[in-house]
C-alpha cells in the first residue's frame, strides 16, 4: 500500500490534470441513478436510500400466489409492510407456479400485474426465455451458488427443501415412510399431492422424486407418472390437491409435499388444537431437493417496490425468516460463514443425509414437457 506521501503527490499530480479528459486519474465519476424500472441493481437505482424512497412512493406491492403459511410469507408480508409501509397485495394466495406466469402474460401491461414472481424451478427459467423477467442483482448476488441463479439475473432461487411425506397418525395406523410404503393396499383412498403436477411446482417435485424412487433420474421422470398412475389404478392415489382444509377434514390424511410445509402444517395444527397428529417423513428411497425463484415482472406496476421487496427477502432478516419456517435459505452457507444465521433455527430443520443434488434446467424442462403430455391420461385412465 503507497504511504501518505506518495498518495499526496498523487493527487496532485492529478489535480495537475484537471484541464484534461474525465478519468484520466482514477475512477470514472459515478454514472446517475437510473429510473427503478431499468436498474439492474440498487446501486444502479442510486443505492438502498433512493430506491427504498422511490418504492415508498409507489406504496403497493402487487404479489401472487403467496399463502401466509407457506415458506413464512405471513411473517415476511407482515416484517417488509410494517419495516417500509409499502402495502403488499395477495392475489390468488392458493394459486400455482403456473398461475403466476399466465398472471404475467394476461396483464402484462394493465397495472393489475404481478410485480414479482415466486415460482417452483421449472418455471423460472421458462419464464426468463418468454422475456417476462427482467434482470437485477440484489446485494448478495454473488453469494449465491451460481446453480441457484441466471447468468443473467433475471431469477434466483430464495428458499428450498425436500420432498417428504406427511401422514396423520390419528387416522393413519402405521404412517409411511418410502415411496415403496405408498402401494400398500392400507393406504387406499389416502395418497395426495399438493397440486397438479403440470401447474403446481411442489407436486411437480413428488413426480421427480417418485421416479427417483423407482429406478428413474433427472433425465428419465417417466417412472414417476407410472408411479402415480399405479397409485391410481389401486385406488390409494385420490385426485384431491392437499392443503391445510383437506388434512383437518380427512379427505387428505397422506400429502407428499415440500418438508418445510409439512413441518409447518404440523406446528399450525398444534396451536389450533386440532384433532390430528401430522407428522413428516422424508423419503430415504425418493430423496428429492429443490429451491423456488424469485424474478421481477419486466413490466412491473411497482418497480421500485419490487426491488426492495428482493432485497429484503434475500436479507439475512428475509433468510432466517425462512429458515423459521423450516425452509433452507438459499444463502444459508455464506450467512453461517458471516455469523448471521439463527443457528438455534438451523438446528430445527431435520437431518437428511448426503449432499442434494439437482436436476439441470433443461433435465427440469425436459421433465415438465412429459408430465405435461403424460400426467392427466395417467391418473385418469
Amino acid at each position: 500500500m503507497p504511504g501518505p506521501r506518495l498518495r499526496t503527490a498523487a493527487v496532485a499530480a492529478c489535480l495537475g490534470l484537471a484541464a484534461g479528459p474525465l478519468g484520466a486519474c482514477g475512477d470514472k465519476p459515478p454514472a446517475a441513478p437510473r429510473a427503478p424500472a431499468v436498474a439492474t441493481s440498487a446501486a444502479d437505482a442510486g443505492g438502498m436510500a433512493a430506491l427504498t424512497a422511490a418504492a415508498r412512493k409507489e406504496g403497493v406491492l402487487n404479489t401472487i400466489a403467496l399463502p401466509s403459511d407457506w415458506a413464512g410469507y405471513g411473517e415476511l408480508i407482515d416484517g417488509f409492510q410494517k419495516k417500509y409501509g409499502i402495502r403488499v397485495i395477495v392475489e390468488n394466495p392458493e394459486g400455482s407456479s403456473q398461475d403466476e406466469i399466465d398472471a404475467l402474460k394476461e396483464h402484462r401491461r394493465d397495472g393489475t400485474a404481478p410485480d414479482v414472481i415466486d415460482v417452483g424451478g421449472t418455471f423460472a427459467p421458462g419464464a426468463a426465455r418468454q422475456g417476462l423477467l427482467t434482470p437485477y442483482e440484489v446485494a448478495p448476488y454473488d453469494d449465491i451458488p451460481d446453480e441457484q441463479k441466471d447468468p443473467r439475473a433475471r431469477w434466483y432461487n430464495n428458499y428450498g427443501g425436500y420432498v417428504s411425506i406427511g401422514c396423520d397418525a390419528k387416522r393413519v395406523k402405521t404412517c409411511p415412510a418410502t415411496f415403496a410404503d405408498l402401494r400398500k393396499p392400507e393406504y387406499k383412498g389416502q395418497v395426495s399431492l399438493n397440486g397438479d403436477p403440470t401447474k403446481s411446482g411442489s407436486a411437480f417435485a413428488g413426480v421427480y422424486a417418485a421416479a427417483l424412487a423407482n429406478g428413474g433420474s433427472f433425465d428419465n421422470i417417466q417412472p414417476g407418472i407410472d408411479f402415480f398412475a399405479e397409485l391410481s389404478r389401486n385406488g390409494n392415489f385420490i385426485p384431491v390437491e392437499s392443503t391445510p382444509a383437506t388434512i383437518e377434514q380427512g379427505r387428505t390424511p397422506i400429502s407428499i409435499d415440500w418438508d418445510f410445509l409439512n413441518l409447518g402444517y404440523a406446528d399450525e395444527f398444534r396451536r389450533k388444537g386440532a384433532d390430528l397428529d401430522w407428522r413428516t417423513s422424508i423419503p430415504f428411497d425418493g430423496s428429492f431437493a429443490q429451491y423456488y425463484a424469485q424474478g421481477i415482472n419486466k413490466d412491473a406496476p411497482h418497480p421500485a417496490a419490487a426491488r426492495l421487496w428482493q432485497e429484503y427477502l434475500f436479507s439475512p432478516e428475509g433468510q432466517n425468516i425462512r429458515l423459521g419456517a423450516y425452509a433452507r435459505p438459499v444463502l444459508m452457507k455464506s450467512m453461517q460463514e458471516n455469523g448471521t444465521l439463527d443457528k438455534a433455527l438451523a438446528e430445527m430443520l431435520p437431518t437428511v443425509e448426503g449432499t442434494p443434488a439437482f436436476p439441470t434446467e433443461q433435465q427440469q424442462a425436459k421433465a415438465g414437457r412429459t408430465v405435461d403430455r403424460k400426467w392427466a391420461e395417467a391418473v385418469s385412465g
